[in-house]
């Protein structure tokens, strides 16, 4: 799937799937969409028709639900890969983050995984996705 922008020629919109009732994740949203004014960056949840669809054809299993997922230009990007190819497209400071790249990516997503395993206990979990507001609705995959 390769979504356009509306008036930008060969410019992609990047999808993010998340954990969609995951606070942390849902709070990751909303960071996210303040700090992408371009709106370079659109969502689904994991749990989603069209985020199982979209893990399907990334060959990723779609009831692993522990990592969020970056497509970008038709490539898959998870953990702390994913996590810091966002930062680099947030408004600045945000993509200063990207210098983590040097960090060997099994120590970055030993990390990643840590906050990953424990996100429901420290952060909390709703019954069902999140429902988005008007202007953040707009950024969500249907």
């Amino acid at each position: 799937m390769i979504m356009k922008k509306a008036g930008k020629d060969n410019e992609e919109y990047a999808i993010v799937l998340i954990d969609g009732v995951c606070h942390l994740c849902q709070g990751l949203t909303r960071f996210i969409i303040q700090r992408d004014p371009a709106g370079h960056f659109r969502f689904a949840s994991l749990q989603s028709e069209i985020g199982q669809s979209l893990l399907e054809q990334g060959g990723l299993t779609p009831d692993g639900g522990d990592t969020m997922v970056l497509i970008e230009k038709g490539k898959y990007y998870t953990r702390s890969q994913g996590a810091l190819r966002i930062a680099r497209r947030l408004r600045f400071p945000w993509p200063l983050a990207y210098a983590m790249i040097i960090v060997p990516r099994p120590i970055r997503d030993r990390a990643y995984r840590i906050v990953a395993k424990n996100r429901y206990r420290w952060f909390g979990r709703s019954e069902a996705c999140m429902i988005p507001t008007p202007d953040i609705r707009r950024r969500f995959l249907s």
